[in-house]
């Protein structure tokens, strides 16, 4: 009990300094976060638990439990980034924690520590839980529908006597436990639709279709077109029919149903099937089947993105994958704990590698999966089970110093040119160059625990820097206080009346405490600017040098331009244009954007 309480601990106290350490200081990134946070916003003005909308629009994207919960953090801290982001920070640590018991069940107490600290440094598991996003909830319950399964296929143990890891069933017994689990997922389904379903039954089903498999009798064919056989073994009908009832699909219905499908239902009738239509045609069919945006990639994107994402612990990322399968093939009570942690990655690549469109936060949950399996690799490193080879250590931790290196050289360059001022940036990348160098050479000691301690260091010392030193230097490049007070001057947001031509960022929305009215046109623009407005508003139009410039001619909009403002990462500027006279304004409606 001490010793668990103590592992506790130790995630907590990682996870909650990574995570909340300046979680509100940058203002929110485009596009997502200022969508997401700006659409809480709005339904919460509103009073509208059902709807979710952003600028005055429907916003079909995605379903409501991340702007629920956003919602209720701005209930309590007021409509700020913090606020935005704390649901996301909250979710994170939770799935540090869950990873961790996972881990500690399947693998054994140091397998779970470390597989949890791997997973709360990774760049991109920060990069959820610390964005006003859905994947932190998505990650979280769908992690905690794994755990459930889990917890149910596992030993508990007692005080005296603690468990040994590994799966003592293939599935859990009784109704508490499978109930838990498919409401879980129902939860994930509210968070980002049906994937949060089809992926962890996904995961446990391909774990349960491989190790169902009855022993085969005799020597094991030989040649290619045998080898090929013994791949699909665990799709033979019967033996797939069997295994999908054997994971309770009624069960699994009928829990996704009783808690997702109240609201989809509410809000289908509610907006006359508006949503149901966005969703499910446009953000789900439609991205599955072509790139959307130009987010494409061929097969190698998603393991490319998973050894990039999952920096700096994705080092380890060949042996730890060797170790697990030559685990997952040997007859021992770890093989199936492999086994199912080599399908939680492998189901989530290999799914979402044949959708169209693709970006590198579709497969981060997944993530627990491959911090599980590198936090195995590492305490069978640390106790001896193994033999990190010269080879491979000097590869590993090469790699993080090289990263270290080319860190310093690039990052200043590219400050140079995108931010200037900003070339000291580069002295971050000398805590992977220093911190990877001590490693290895206490690796080379063959002195493994001081190795992996130094490794942690490294990881949280570097988090901390790009999240909340850098992001906040590149932030102040951003010019958004300049767009806010050019718009507004001395006025507050009652007394002006937005629009932009043609579209607008999230951001424009979110800070400038208002929605934007869309004006399609220059001639509509120019006629909108031109006229009073019947409430006595002053009116204000956002829009582009680039937008202006498609013009065929000069627009005599560009007379009625009050101040260029640099496009951040972009060659372009942002216009504000105001009427060359002033109109009256006067007092509106409170905007659920003020920032208490």
């Amino acid at each position: 009990m001490q010793r668990t309480l103590r592992d506790i601990a130790i995630v907590l106290a990682v996870s909650t300094v990574v995570f909340f350490t300046n979680l509100g200081g940058p203002r929110l990134w485009d596009r997502d976060e200022p969508r997401n946070a700006g659409c809480a916003a709005e339904m919460l003005a509103a009073n509208d638990w059902v709807t979710p909308v952003f600028n005055a629009e429907l916003r079909t994207h995605k379903p409501v439990l991340t702007y629920w919960f956003m919602m209720l953090s701005y209930s309590i801290f007021g409509v700020t980034e913090f606020a935005a982001r704390f649901p996301s920070a909250v979710y994170g640590i939770g799935t540090s924690l869950l990873t961790y018991s996972i881990g500690r069940r399947l693998f054994g107490a140091t397998a779970g520590v470390w597989a949890a600290i791997a997973l709360a440094t990774s760049i991109m598991f920060c990069v959820a839980s610390r964005a006003a996003t859905p994947d932190a909830p998505l990650i979280f319950f769908s992690t905690l529908a794994l755990a459930f399964y889990v917890w149910g296929t596992t030993e508990r143990g007692s005080q005296n006597q603690p468990a040994e890891p590994g799966f003592v069933r293939l599935f859990p017994v009784g109704w508490r436990i499978p109930v838990l689990m498919y409401a879980a997922m129902g939860m994930a389904v509210l968070a980002k639709g049906p994937i949060g379903l089809v992926l962890p039954t996904a995961v446990i089903g391909m774990s349960l279709l491989i190790r169902r498999l009855p022993a085969q009798s005799g020597a094991t064919p030989s040649g290619w077109d045998n080898s090929i056989l013994h791949l699909f073994r665990p799709f033979a009908p019967r033996h797939f029919l069997a295994t999908c009832w054997s994971m309770r699909p009624v069960l699994a219905i009928v829990m996704v149903v009783a808690v997702a499908l109240p609201w989809y239902l509410w809000v289908h009738f509610r907006t006359e099937g508006a949503w149901t239509a966005g969703f499910f045609l446009k953000h789900n069919l439609e991205r599955a089947t072509r790139a959307m945006d130009g987010h494409n990639g061929g097969l190698l994107f998603y393991p490319l993105a998973l050894i990039i994402g999952f920096f700096p612990w994705s080092i380890f990322w060949l042996p730890s994958v060797i170790d697990g399968v030559r685990s997952a093939r040997k007859q021992s009570p770890l093989s199936a704990s492999s086994i199912f942690v080599l399908c939680w990655i492998g189901v989530y690549v290999a799914l979402f590698s044949l959708a169209k469109t693709k970006l590198p936060s579709y497969i981060t949950p997944c993530y627990p999966g491959l911090a599980l399996l590198t936090g195995a690799f590492l305490a069978r490193w640390r106790a001896g089970e193994l033999v990190f080879s010269a080879l491979w250590r000097r590869l590993a931790f090469g790699s993080l110093i090289v990263a270290g290196i080319g860190t310093a050289i690039v990052l200043p360059i590219l400050c140079h040119y995108l931010l200037p001022g900003e070339e000291f940036l580069g002295i971050a990348g000398a805590i992977p160059a220093l911190g990877g160098l001590i490693a290895l050479v206490y690796a080379e000691k063959n002195r493994p625990v001081r190795s992996q301690q130094w490794m942690a260091g490294t990881s949280i010392a570097l988090t901390l820097i790009a999240f909340a030193v850098i992001s906040d230097r590149v932030d102040s490049h951003r010019h958004l206080e300049d767009l806010v007070s050019t718009v507004y001057g001395d006025l507050d947001a009652s007394q002006v009346e937005l629009s932009c031509l043609s579209s607008s960022e999230g951001s424009w929305v979110f800070y400038c405490r208002q929605p934007l009215k869309p004006i399609p046109t220059s001639e509509e623009a120019m006629q909108y600017l031109s006229e009073s407005d019947p409430n006595g508003k002053q009116r204000v139009v956002i829009t582009t040098a680039r937008r202006l410039s498609l013009e065929n001619s000069i627009s005599p909009l560009a007379n009625l331009v009050v101040r260029r403002i640099p496009y951040f990462m972009r060659p372009d500027e942002i216009l504000v244009l105001k009427p060359a006279p002033e109109v009256t304004q006067q007092a509106g409606a409170p905007n659920p954007y003020e920032i208490r």
